[in-house]
C-alpha cells in the first residue's frame, strides 16, 4: 500500500521526447526532504523539471509501505528559461541554484538516467563514485547505455554517472555484455 500516489517524475510527461525550447538545464539544490514539494510546486507553475525517483518498501506500524524516493536526495534538475528560474527560487524550498556550463553533457546524463529508470531493474543510488572501467553495455534492455562497472561483493554493478552533482543509478548486470570504451568513445562520454 503506497504512502501516497507516485507522482509525476518530470514535468511536462514528455520533456525527453520534446524538450520546450529557449529554456536550459538548472540544478536545484534543495532544503532537505523538500523535493517533491518544489517538484508539486514547479508543476502548479507549469515549469519543466526531472525528479528521478525509486520506489523504497518500509515499514510502519507493522505495514509494509512503499514509498517513492528521490535517487539523487536534495537534487531537482529544472529545465527553464530566466523567469522560470526565478519562479523556483521564490519557492522557500531552494537552497542554492547550480549553473550548468555543458547542457549537452547534462542532457545526456539525465537521459540515461531515465532510460535505467525505464528498464524496470532494481536501481541503486550511487555517491561518491568510485574510478572504473568505462563501458557500453551491448545486449540486452539497456543495450546503449555508456557508464562504469563497479563490483560490489559478488556482483558487478552498472554506474550511469550524474558528473555534475557526481552522483549516479546503478542495477546489478546479470545477462548483459559490456564492451569497454576507449579513445575517442571514452573522450565522448
Amino acid at each position: 500500500m503506497p504512502i501516497l500516489a507516485a507522482e509525476p517524475d518530470r514535468y511536462p510527461p514528455h520533456l525527453f521526447d520534446h524538450p520546450p525550447a529557449g529554456r536550459s538545464w538548472h540544478v536545484l539544490h534543495a532544503k532537505p526532504r523538500q523535493e517533491k514539494s518544489l517538484a508539486r510546486h514547479l508543476r502548479a507553475a507549469g515549469i519543466s523539471y526531472y525528479l528521478p525517483t525509486v520506489p523504497r518498501r518500509c515499514q510502519a506500524r507493522g505495514r509494509v509501505l512503499v514509498t517513492h524516493a528521490p535517487i539523487f536526495p536534495g537534487y531537482l534538475f529544472l529545465h527553464a528559461d530566466r523567469d522560470e528560474r526565478l519562479t523556483a527560487l521564490t519557492s522557500n524550498r531552494v537552497v542554492h541554484a547550480l549553473p550548468v556550463h555543458d547542457q549537452a553533457r547534462l542532457w545526456d546524463d539525465l537521459r540515461q538516467v531515465e532510460r535505467l529508470l525505464g528498464a524496470g531493474l532494481a536501481v541503486a543510488a550511487e555517491t561518491r563514485l568510485a574510478p572504473g572501467t568505462p563501458v557500453e553495455i551491448t545486449t540486452g534492455p539497456l543495450a546503449g547505455l555508456c557508464g562504469t562497472v563497479v563490483r560490489s561483493g559478488a556482483s558487478r554493478r552498472f554506474v550511469v554517472r550524474v558528473d555534475f552533482i557526481q552522483q549516479g543509478a546503478s542495477v546489478v548486470l546479470e545477462d548483459c555484455a559490456v564492451l569497454p570504451l576507449r579513445g575517442a568513445e571514452l573522450a565522448a562520454s
